[in-house]
């Protein structure tokens, strides 16, 4: 269990996703972990405070002098505090450091991780000083989990939704995983290329580049300097991780080189695109004068890695449509990869995978979970084959 031994404080705002909180303090539980939970007066009206009793085991914390007992002072000993949902107001006041209630007291005696997970409309959250307040809590070193995309209780549709309880518990989890990359860089390519026919036009993959961007945070996470080449994703940019953002396959290629030599272990999570056309027109070309696109291979950027390393790791990625494992070797020999994650199609929008870890002689089932897990159970594996 992920939080054996761990105490957690959940603290849950004013917000109509606060039943969510309810699935996530049992998620807590069932890794091991011993919960509390501080609710906000306005938490209180969407969810009872005896629900979080039942759930937690522990009577719910509402006032900040109940007793003679400092009671922020006594929560600042736990070993994390989960804000979930997170509404813009607490944001705003958590950005600022005011402390004006329980919670928000806890917050500023607390001195170990914090993992804040907002939940709003989506207009409120994509304002201009909404984004600079959630920037503020990254830089003071809180995790920020992003909420998700949907229909929102308002009505309307677009980001704003609680992130699942998985997603919480991924950017919980980074705060207690073994340093055990510690003084290494990892570099990682994510995402598709774009080879464009002409200025509105391009080939590429259906590739969102969530794996790439998963290990990259795994990596960070364990203690690595990371460098992450990125295609054109819509995904925010990992806080703490080197991005350089790419179009084509050349470019990626050029920005690999630079940084390959220096780096201890090379994941290549991306999806180039496979072919670029042999000529790329200048205007837009008239769909009467389509008739057949001259196409040649992009660069092979896996290839280059695997002749120029030298005491680079290299692992390779290959998507199957029938999870062959023949192929998967193959493919691991002809690239001179040490190791290669054996991919299936319904991976790739996901923000889950499965998938096979193949070795030149072994190979290990790895079953489904969110990417960031997944990307840690690799990472896991690999420092023990090593």
């Amino acid at each position: 269990m992920r939080f054996s031994d761990k105490t957690i404080i959940v603290g849950v705002t004013g917000s109509i996703a606060a039943y969510k909180a309810l699935e996530l303090v049992r998620a807590l539980k069932k890794e091991g972990a011993e919960v509390h939970v501080i609710q906000s007066e306005g938490a209180k009206n969407f969810v009872s405070p005896l629900s979080f009793q039942t759930i937690s085991g522990h009577p719910v914390l509402e006032q900040q002098f109940g007793d003679r007992k400092m009671k922020h002072i006594d929560l600042s000993q736990a070993d994390a505090l989960v804000v979930a949902p997170a509404t813009a107001n607490f944001v705003a006041k958590a950005a600022m450091g005011l402390a004006d209630d329980l919670l928000t007291t806890t917050l500023q005696a607390f001195g170990g991780p914090v993992v804040i997970a907002p939940a709003m409309n989506d207009v409120m959250y994509e304002n201009q000083v909404q984004r600079r307040n959630i920037q503020k809590l990254r830089q003071i070193g809180y995790a920020v989990v992003e909420p998700g995309v949907g229909d929102l209780a308002c009505g309307r549709k677009g980001q704003g939704r609680l992130a699942a309880s998985e997603k919480i518990l991924d950017a919980l989890d980074t705060f207690f995983v073994a340093k055990d990359l510690k003084g290494k860089t990892v570099l990682v390519t994510a995402g598709p290329t774009r080879e464009h026919l002409d200025p509105v036009r391009f080939l590429s993959n259906a590739s969102t580049g969530k794996m790439g961007y998963a290990f990259a945070q795994a990596s960070l996470a364990r203690g690595a300097n990371v460098i992450l080449v990125s295609g054109p994703t819509s995904l925010e940019k990992p806080a703490g991780v080197k991005t350089f953002s790419v179009t084509t396959a050349a470019d990626m290629l050029s920005a690999v080189k630079k940084h390959f030599q220096g780096c201890d272990a090379f994941v290549s999570a991306a999806a180039p695109a496979d072919f670029r056309p042999v000529k790329t027109s200048k205007q837009k070309i008239p769909k009467k004068n389509v008739d057949a696109i001259a196409l040649k291979p992009t660069e092979d950027i896996l290839a280059w890695c695997g002749k120029h390393k030298k005491k680079q790791f290299v692992l390779a990625f290959a998507l199957e449509m029938n999870s062959s494992l023949a192929n998967a070797r193959k493919k691991l020999r002809a690239k001179n990869a040490d190791a290669l994650v054996l991919n299936t199609p319904e991976n790739v929008a996901s923000d889950n995978a499965q998938g096979v870890l193949v070795f030149p002689f072994t190979f290990k089932r790895i079953t489904r979970k969110s990417k960031i897990s997944f990307a840690h159970d690799v990472l896991d594996r690999l420092l023990k084959h090593a």
